[in-house]
């Protein structure tokens, strides 16, 4: 029998998907930077990778690289991008598509534009750090990579 709309209210099918993108960036000393958002913003006080959402129009390559100049002060170009994983996580309102790309090569020293506070950690210890769900299960993934 066929689910009618009433139904089907609030179901996954019903909920917007949302593009956002994410990097890794690792130094040379195989440390992987992260970013607490900051007060005001959704999930405030949570860490999580560098990146933000896709704009119309956007590759997520290019979505990337504009939010790490805006964010962190630094630019990327599109080869130094590697795709490594995703995350796909249902949130309340919304379900979350998310590219995470890791990336080694930059230019310019990573500052916090937005007065978010980052840190340099090992992977073997992200999951000492409150994350967003849709981030939790990339971190064995990177812990492997790394």
């Amino acid at each position: 029998m066929p689910i009618t709309a009433a139904e089907s209210a609030g179901t996954a099918a019903d909920l917007p998907i949302i593009l956002v993108v994410a990097v890794a960036l690792v130094d040379v000393d195989g440390r992987v930077l992260i970013a607490q958002r900051p007060e005001g913003k959704s999930m405030a006080g949570l860490w999580e990778f560098p990146g933000g959402k896709v704009d119309d129009g956007e590759t997520p390559e290019q979505a990337l690289i504009r939010e790490l100049q805006e964010e962190i002060g630094i630019d990327v170009t599109e080869n130094c991008l590697a795709p490594f994983t995703f995350a796909s996580h249902r949130y309340n309102d919304f379900h979350l598509l998310m590219p995470l790309y890791v990336c080694r090569v930059w230019k310019g020293m990573v500052v916090a534009r937005e007065a978010q506070a980052l840190k340099w950690v090992r992977a073997k210890d992200l999951k000492d750090y409150p994350m967003p769900p849709a981030d939790i299960p990339l971190i064995a993934m990177l812990r492997d990579l790394l």
